[in-house]
């Protein structure tokens, strides 16, 4: 297998998490919907009642009617039984249809949330893991919760109630049938024990696998050019074919051990009814307990076992897919590395002076990709950033738009230290482009206007004059209604770079960064992008990252990045003159 594709191998690290703090936090949602609830549990009490009088109703029939030949009362009797169970049916049916509606509403919170609280989280977190896996949590496991926070209420409140009072019933009529009947327990509950601490780690296992197979389809489907310029389908089925067998493997080995649960149940149940019969006929005789009793006795062994059944399954489903909610809330508990100190203030309108004051940057806290930096933009100024990859330009303008913090050091804007002001407030003032000019799926105006969302027609069709990009549109059928394919597909790369362009110019920043942004622009459309960049830089505090030095030549200074800091600084002129770093950089690209 390629090595290429075995990160999607490894399972992700979960945080190990009690599964009764994990049901009490699922439980926290249901309480936002206690009158609903309130009425759910009426309804329930209801059933548990009309369920539980029902055998007393048959022995009542069997020993005090049918006995003594009193058809007339055991007619009244049944037409009071089938109206009270009749009306049981239709509270039934209103309690799923209120209850589906409470689960519906509590999911699409909890994705609300999740979604919201992942747009917050840093790069460094999806540095970290692949987008598949992510949306594995978002789409996958929510949906695990809703037959979960259903049964809940409709399973364990009244079949737990309903356990406990068949068993205190059977206690009261007698004691030694019921004590029969129920010796079986700690067999049950001994074994229940064993096959939830098997299953769980099962499930969560399975959990992390059909993470890992979602990832590897995600970035399959958006690399598929890739994948068939280099002919590689091969690979990638059969890495597509193991990950599926572990989800299979992990699936089985999880559904294997949780159904003996249900193995359990009936071996408990069936022997109950073999000591129930044996001690009501053997032991204590059929002249102490009426017909009536036993059948009733039968029935409530029957009522006593199912809800169990019912709460084992329960159970069951509560470990298949607690691992589920772990995964949602141990992202909702991840706190984003960059957030808005307490009491943080909004950034006032910029004059565009960026300064950094000894700064140092390490992405993985060891080898540092700036150390010591200082430099002052002043504001209007276009400086250029050069040097080799790697070297740590887009380092520079992450922490500039607080991608990412510094460890140490200061990064500030107008003196404003960027760490004390609110992010919101800081890249609202800012025009960010990078090399992969993302378009999402809409008409060519919704893409630009993504720059500023209350932007007119006429301000989004003047910044597209602007960088260029509007005799291109107009010639499309639709023109600025044009709907684009995902990821800008049916474009050239060329022409998203230029809608990319024109997304910017419309938000109009006051600190504007090109970050490779005329990378993929042929020769021909660089000529027509030239002008339409010059104006977007006018007046702006700009960087600049450019490997094709040919585009900074009229940049106010040119920041060489070498050794985790600023290697030579100068105009154009001023770094030929010094015939450094710069100057063979320049001489290798020009000399042929």
């Amino acid at each position: 297998m390629g090595v290429a594709f075995n990160s999607y191998r490894d399972d992700e690290q979960s945080t190990e998490r009690s599964k009764l703090q994990t049901l009490a936090r699922l439980f926290g949602y249901l309480l936002q919907y206690k009158w609903r609830i309130l009425l759910v549990l009426a309804i329930m009490g209801y059933g548990v009642a009309v369920n539980l009088i029902n055998p007393l109703i048959m022995e009542s029939a069997i020993d005090d009617y049918i006995a003594v030949r009193d058809f007339a009362g055991l007619y009244r009797l049944l037409v009071i039984a089938l109206a009270v169970n009749l009306f049981l049916v239709v509270t039934v049916k209103a309690r799923m249809y209120i209850m589906a509606k409470i689960c519906n509403e509590i999911l699409l919170t909890i994705r609300q949330q999740l979604y919201t609280h992942i747009q917050k989280l840093d790069f460094q977190f999806f540095d970290s893991r692949p987008t598949g896996k992510i949306l594995s949590r978002i789409i996958g496991d929510i949906n695990s919760l809703k037959d979960v926070l259903s049964n809940c209420v409709t399973t364990l409140i009244p079949d737990g109630l309903t356990v406990i009072a068949v068993a205190a019933i059977m206690i009261c009529k007698n004691p030694r049938l019921a004590f029969a009947s129920l010796l079986t327990i700690p067999f049950m509950a001994f074994g229940m024990l064993y096959i939830q601490t098997k299953a769980h780690p099962r499930w969560l296992l399975f959990r992390k696998k059909s993470a890992n197979l979602n990832a590897f389809v995600h970035e399959d489907m958006a690399g598929m050019r890739i994948i068939q310029s280099f002919h590689a389908q091969k690979e990638t089925e059969d890495t597509f074919e193991e990950l599926l067998m572990e989800h299979r493997r992990s699936f089985i080995d999880a559904v294997r051990m949780s159904d003996a649960f249900g193995s359990v149940i009936d071996f408990s149940w069936g022997i109950g009814c073999i000591l129930l019969y044996y001690s009501g006929i053997v032991i204590i005789g059929t002249d102490q307990v009426s017909l009536g009793t036993f059948i009733a006795f039968g029935t409530y062994l029957t009522m006593f076992w199912q809800p169990i059944r019912n709460l084992s399954n329960f159970y069951n489903q509560l470990v298949t897919n607690i691992a589920g909610a772990e995964r949602i809330f141990e992202i909702l508990d991840t706190p984003p590395a960059i957030a808005d100190e307490d009491g943080a203030a909004q950034m006032p309108p910029v004059e565009g002076e960026v300064r950094f004051s000894h700064v140092s940057f390490s992405y993985d806290g060891r080898a540092k990709v700036l150390d010591d930096v200082s430099f002052c933009i002043r504001p209007g100024e276009t400086v250029a950033l050069v040097g080799a990859t790697g070297a740590g330009k887009s380092t520079i303008v992450n922490l500039i738009s607080r991608f990412y913090d510094v460890q140490q050091g200061t990064v500030s804007i107008d003196g404003h230290d960027i760490r004390k002001v609110s992010i919101e407030s800081l890249r609202r003032q800012m025009g960010i482009m990078t090399q992969d000019n993302f378009l999402f799926s809409g008409t060519i105006k919704d893409n630009i206007r993504y720059g500023k969302l209350d932007a007119t027609d006429e301000e989004i069709i003047a910044a597209a004059k602007a960088v260029n990009a509007h005799d291109f549109i107009m010639k499309l059928e639709k023109g600025y209604d044009t709907e684009l394919l995902e990821r800008g597909g049916g474009l050239s790369i060329g022409q998203r770079q230029l809608l990319a362009f024109a997304r910017t110019m419309v938000s109009d920043p006051r600190i504007l960064i090109l970050d490779e942004a005329t990378s993929s622009i042929d020769t021909k459309t660089e000529l027509l992008v030239q002008q339409g960049i010059e104006h977007l830089l006018a007046g702006r505090t700009s960087f600049v990252i450019a490997h094709r030095l040919s585009t900074i030549q009229k940049a106010d200074r040119i920041f060489v990045v070498e050794g985790g800091g600023i290697a030579e600084e100068g105009n154009a002129r001023e770094l030929m003159e010094k015939k450094g770093i710069y100057y063979q950089l320049y001489m290798a690209q020009f000399a042929l």
